[in-house]
């Protein structure tokens, strides 16, 4: 189902997310499509958002610790296993979620012998740990831990410097991005005897905001970056948007494009998803290899009943790839997707050749 239209001159731009799941508990991937596009304009679009999602959005890291009676770096402290570097490093990976713009302190405060892990930080109402079990330190002997964390939002990467902290604060590193990675690619097709472009988007996140919201604020943030030159040049575009107004501008029927576009989209996208990801049994899955069902688009060219008349291919199987499709990609195997008579006229578009 498209999740969101937006009409611009001579096509209505879609986009649908076409898988989604979680790795861990810091690692989320989404995968959307976004079309069409004229040749030439996903890349740009790729672009920018790249960028804007690597570069743009603001996540939360803690930005010092204040370990109490340690004046540096290089002290030791009987009954604590690790060094105090160590337990630096370890707080540099916690992963956190502020819903505040100003910094927040946090605090651990425990008496040993005991395993330290981000859930025995006390954390402020605005605060979120994102996986309470990294983690910190262990405590082997009847000893204390004290230490104040503070913990910042911003964007990118920054190297404290050293020199500006007193005895006992130890400056951390901090990474800001929520985005652990982004790719794009772009793939070409024939529409109305025109070349369109369609951009698919993968984003992987630390899980303190899902791979969807970070489209949503990479969108945005983009737009914000525009909107003082859009204003500081209103009347102009005003002015000439009334000139062009009375212009024959050609545009394809609603309709048309809504079903096309979404399933050419599918089709694509599901040439490019091996039947891997299901994560199907073993017998399930060599079965379907050996009729030579690869990709999802091949598994949904078989109804139920095509699946069982497969050899050593039975009931329990077919519930299993059922619930996998329903589970990793929210499809119903009921539907026979690419021999809807229905669907005829677009998939006499899907028929031809895509790829450039």
């Amino acid at each position: 189902m498209i999740k969101d239209e937006v009409e611009i001159p001579n096509q209505i731009l879609q986009w649908r997310c076409i898988e989604s799941r979680m790795e861990s508990k810091r690692l989320l991937y989404g995968r959307f499509a976004i079309s069409p596009f004229r040749k030439g304009q996903a890349n740009t679009v790729g672009i920018a958002m790249r960028r804007a999602l690597l570069n743009e959005i603001k996540g939360a890291s803690i930005t010092y610790a204040e370990i109490k009676k340690v004046k540096h770096e290089y002290s030791t402290i009987m009954g604590i296993q690790e060094s105090i570097h160590d337990i630096l490093i370890n707080l540099k990976e916690i992963v956190l979620k502020s819903d505040s713009y100003e910094p927040q302190k946090a605090y651990i405060s425990i008496y040993g012998p005991k395993k330290i892990t981000a859930r025995d930080i006390k954390v402020p109402s605005p605060i979120r740990v994102i996986d309470n079990t990294q983690y910190i330190a262990t405590l082997t002997e009847a000893v204390s831990l004290d230490i104040v964390l503070n913990i910042e939002k911003d964007c990118g990467y920054r190297i404290e410097n050293v020199q500006k902290y007193q005895d006992g604060i130890f400056p951390i590193d901090a990474v800001f991005m929520p985005i652990r990675n982004v790719n794009y690619s772009v793939h070409s097709f024939e529409s109305k005897e025109k070349t369109k472009e369609i951009l698919f988007l993968e984003i992987w996140t630390d899980g303190s905001l899902t791979p969807k919201e970070a489209l949503y604020e990479a969108s945005r943030n983009l737009i914000d970056l525009f909107i003082p030159l859009i204003n500081s040049e209103r009347k102009e575009i005003n002015s000439e948007l009334e000139n062009k107004s009375e212009l024959d501008i050609p545009s394809f029927p609603n309709g048309l494009i809504s079903v096309d576009m979404e399933e050419i989209t599918k089709d694509i996208a599901f040439k490019h998803i091996f039947i891997d990801q299901l994560e199907l049994p073993a017998r399930a899955y060599n079965c379907l290899k050996r009729v030579n069902i690869h990709t999802i688009a091949d598994l949904l060219n078989y109804s139920k009943d095509d699946l069982i008349k497969i050899k050593n291919f039975g009931k329990k199987s077919v519930e299993q790839v059922i619930e996998a499709l329903e589970k990793r990609f929210s499809l119903d195997l009921s539907e026979k997707y690419f021999s809807d008579k229905s669907s005829e006229k677009c998939f006499s578009i899907i028929n031809r050749n895509y790829f450039k």
